[in-house]
């Protein structure tokens, strides 16, 4: 039964849709995409974004791209405040020394990037003249955000790309940044790739963990009940006697009766489960020595003889 539970529970692990999205508020956030390339790529897995560099070099910031190249996410520990440009150079977002993350409602790119390929009416109030009014969106220091420079503008085949089943450069790209004071970029490629693996590493990594998640719990329930199927003692049977026999039992099956450790030093040191003349049938001794010695102890540890008892000398 327990074995069912787990099947069950891993079925609803691999099988269970994402959580649903919170309900929208009043300020009109950045939206993300659909959460998998399969759909904003034109269902293609071939486009991989990756980062080469972070110019400055600070300790305590880190940028990468998440799924594939459908966004970035800066990390900023810096103590310092973090500014992506937009489009056109009009800040986009910040995080600050503290870790507020906001975006500026009049930068046009907060608009374009709500949507994979742009198609997006921008609002006469986003201008890159226009002084930056900031929303604060998030805290902890980190800074998600969809970017159209990183991928490609098209749901058609990139020109570049020659061979479909050959790693082809696409482009390179930059994303402006600024580190407190110190103007730099993200610099990145593009990348064209094989048919291949489709499915992203964090995935794979999952479902192998589950997998050998199960395979643990289902290991040690059988290790547990193997063990409480050797341990059992005096008590599990009849009273005094040794445990029953899986096949005396009433809707079991046939199982293979466990030896107890019969073979001590000394005749004294042997359980009594391997000389009791209990109704379940006993365990043999292996090979005892010397017999008689064995024949002499049994016959000590066995209860007194009643008026009708088979172990009766006068029988």
């Amino acid at each position: 039964m327990f074995r069912r539970l787990v099947v069950v529970a891993l079925g609803v692990l691999l099988w269970a849709p994402p959580a649903a999205a919170p309900a929208e508020s009043s300020i009109q956030t950045p939206a993300r995409e659909s959460g998998s390339p399969i759909n904003d790529q034109g269902s293609s897995y071939h486009y991989r974004s990756y980062v080469r560099r972070v110019v400055p070099n600070v300790p305590g910031l880190s940028v990468r791209v998440i799924e594939f190249a459908d966004r970035l996410e800066l990390d900023n520990s810096t103590g310092q405040t973090v500014t992506v440009y937009g489009y056109e150079g009009e800040p986009y977002a910040q995080v600050l020394a503290d870790g507020t993350v906001r975006f500026n409602t009049h930068s046009p790119a907060y608009y374009l990037n709500q949507a994979f390929y742009a198609n997006v009416t921008v609002p006469p109030s986003a201008s890159v003249r226009a002084a930056p009014q900031w929303t604060v969106v998030a805290g902890g220091g980190r800074l998600e955000w969809h970017d159209h420079r990183i991928h490609w503008m098209s749901p058609a085949v990139p020109p570049q790309v020659k061979d479909q089943e050959k790693r082809t450069k696409i482009f390179d790209w930059q994303v402006p940044i600024q580190v407190g004071s110190r103007r730099g970029a993200v610099a990145g490629e593009l990348l064209w790739v094989e048919s291949g693996s489709k499915a992203p590493a964090g995935a794979i990594a999952a479902l192998v963990a589950i997998v050998v998640l199960g395979l643990t719990v289902v290991l040690v329930v059988r290790r547990r009940r193997s063990s409480k199927l050797v341990g059992a003692g005096p008590g599990a049977g009849e009273p005094g006697g040794t445990p029953i026999h899986p096949s005396k039992r009433s809707g079991s099956r046939w199982r293979k009766e466990p030896r107890l450790p019969c073979r001590a030093a000394s005749v004294a040191d042997r359980p009594a489960a391997c000389c009791s003349r209990s109704r379940s049938r006993a365990l043999p001794c292996l090979r005892p020595r010397p017999r008689l010695a064995l024949m002499r102890s049994c016959w000590a540890r066995l209860p007194p003889p009643g008026p009708r008892s088979r172990h009766s000398p006068n029988r």
